[in-house]
């Protein structure tokens, strides 16, 4: 299986109102719920009205489209990612899933990912 490197800094962050998100930009994620409103973003993208804001992220995705049916394969990630104590945050969209990790890790959990079999594209 491949995993595509996704070349942005990425941040998280809580916003008050969709308002400030740029819905021209390239590249972005929104959760909203009856909680809270989520934003993940390149990070020269965000909003400038956040809060809370968690910079540092850099991402990967899973290559291709996957079927609803496949089961265990952001597991098996996590999995692997978890017992090298990587943490993650998955977002998913229609065709597939993007897991981001701190920039301190990337590297690394790059490197473990295809010691494990994944290659990176």
């Amino acid at each position: 299986m491949e995993l595509k490197k996704i070349d942005y800094k990425l941040t998280v962050c809580r916003l008050i109102s969709t308002d400030d998100i740029d819905l021209n930009k390239d590249f972005y994620f929104i959760g909203r719920t009856d909680e809270e409103i989520s934003l993940v973003c390149k990070t020269e993208d965000t909003p400038s009205i956040t809060s809370e804001r968690e910079d540092g992220w850099r991402a990967f995705r899973i290559q291709g489209v996957l079927d609803f049916s496949l089961v265990g394969i952001l597991s098996e990630i996590s999995g692997i990612l978890a017992e090298n104590k990587i943490g993650i945050f998955a977002v998913s969209t229609y065709n597939t899933d993007y897991i981001l990790v701190k920039q301190e890790n990337y590297d690394k959990a790059l490197n473990v990912l295809e010691d494990a079999g994944y290659k990176i594209v």
